[in-house]
């Protein structure tokens, strides 16, 4: 018979781990009640992103049930879990890219260094500025590479470029060189690209394609680097590429990845959250931890493969 756990304050021990699953569900996960010390993540410094209480409905699907986590500064947080279950509804809720989704209603809090953007009045273009996204499928412009990584600048007003703008004296073009070198080489591009830049992106590789869409990312200045999936679409030394290159990231930038790859995420983050199926963030801690010692049974068993 199986015992019941009835306080969130017992430290918890291999049997008590045992003795909390349940029955097996039809999604292969085991029955097993969040404790909330599990997602309680203690670190050094301040949060970068804090999310508490976070609900996501899209119609009547409750997409992510009363999240709560803090982010720290200049690190790399993984989000891994299986299909569905909310990761990547996270990701897009820390710069409100969901708003551009009719169907979803989004309630709970959001903030950026202690201040919160799901207030109103919040302006959702510099918002995007401070928080960029790179999603899982490059997506260069039809256009030159130069012209790729300054289209955020040229779009918020960073630098002028074009015949009004000489006539005017207010011609950017040194500084748009600067901007579009200075992005390239941040994304491990420069020396790839450098004699070609007026050449079309789309004729570029895809891992190359990915580099330039981070280098676009980069070139209007952004504080934290959203990343859904970056590296699945390319092969083994593509990917590689991409996680040397967060690696490098994550000494300036607050970087947040979704990752279906285990291995991937261990490699790459200083903190992973696991969100199993329900919307339900269930353990959140030091990568090392999570992979080696995870408190939550359902966690070991999904890193273990026995659902997923």
């Amino acid at each position: 018979m199986t015992e019941t756990i009835t306080t969130d304050t017992d430290e918890t021990t291999d049997t008590d781990r045992t003795t909390e699953a349940g029955q097996t569900t039809v999604a292969g996960e085991t029955d097993e009640r969040t404790r909330d010390s599990w997602t309680d993540y203690e670190f050094e410094g301040d949060a970068k992103l804090a999310a508490d209480d976070l609900d996501v409905h899209y119609g009547s699907d409750h997409a992510l049930k009363g999240i709560s986590m803090e982010i720290p500064e200049e690190s790399v947080t993984a989000l891994i879990g299986p299909s569905g279950c909310g990761k990547s509804t996270f990701l897009r809720c820390l710069n409100r890219m969901n708003d551009r989704i009719r169907a979803a209603s989004v309630d709970g809090s959001v903030t950026i260094d202690g201040e919160e953007i799901y207030q109103d009045g919040v302006n959702l273009v510099e918002l995007r500025k401070r928080v960029g996204m790179v999603f899982q499928a490059p997506n260069p412009f039809p256009k030159s590479i130069r012209d790729n990584v300054a289209y955020g600048p040229r779009k918020h007003g960073d630098i002028e470029t074009g015949v009004l703008s000489r006539l005017t004296g207010r011609d950017d073009r040194a500084k748009e060189d600067e901007i579009v070198e200075r992005s390239l080489r941040r994304a491990a591009l420069w020396d790839e690209v450098n004699d070609r830049l007026d050449d079309n992106a789309i004729g570029l590789s895809g891992g190359q394609q990915q580099r330039l869409c981070i280098a676009r990312c980069l070139a209007t200045d952004p504080e934290v680097i959203l990343m859904d999936e970056p590296a699945s679409a390319l092969d083994p030394i593509a990917t590689s590429k991409i996680e040397d290159l967060i690696d490098d990231l994550a000494e300036d930038y607050t970087v947040v990845v979704v990752t279906h790859n285990m291995q991937q995420a261990a490699r790459i983050s200083d903190q992973t959250a696991v969100f199993l199926t329900g919307g339900e963030l269930v353990e959140y801690g030091q990568t090392d931890q999570v992979f080696e010692n995870p408190e939550s049974q359902r966690v070991e068993d999904y890193i273990t493969g026995k659902f997923g």
